[in-house]
């Protein structure tokens, strides 16, 4: 049941609205617009999502891995993707990667109080969570400069 629960709440939607929903709500010519008073785009925002999930991925997977540089290494450099297909990529890279994590919990043999390779006072859950938090913290803000471009209601 705990595994099942996880899953849910990485694909969002229990206590926070899906990503998925609010990646249609945006077009391209938008994903790049600071709106009034805020320091990132819905590019920069999501951008950190999906390198911040695969960094928890890499941290749960990699014996000998190696953090990037915080913050430089977790925000993008430019406001906005390069061309759409850049901006595919990112969202398919984000649903390959969570699609990674849920085949991983859905696993029998995988136990989730059991240490990761990388760090043995860390164990999965403790992780797994961490990427639904953080997704969950920033999806509301996406959902907020959706709001400000007058996007979403």
């Amino acid at each position: 049941m705990l595994k099942e629960q996880l899953i849910k709440h990485l694909k969002g939607g229990e206590a926070f609205a899906p990503i998925d929903l609010l990646l249609e709500d945006i077009s391209y010519a938008n994903l790049s617009i600071r709106p009034n008073g805020l320091p990132y785009s819905f590019y920069e925002l999501f951008y950190h999502i999906v390198f911040t999930q695969e960094d928890i991925l890499k941290y749960i997977l990699e014996a000998n891995y190696k953090a990037p540089k915080w913050p430089d290494d977790y925000w993008s450099l430019q406001q906005g993707p390069n061309n759409e297909k850049d901006w595919d990529n990112l969202k398919s890279k984000f649903f390959k990667e969570r699609a990674q994590l849920i085949n991983l919990i859905s696993k029998d043999e995988v136990c989730l109080d059991e240490p990761i390779k990388s760090n043995s006072e860390h164990t999965l859950f403790r992780e797994l969570m961490l990427i639904v938090e953080h997704n969950a913290y920033h999806t509301g803000q996406l959902l907020i400069i959706l709001r400000l471009l007058n996007l979403h209601s």
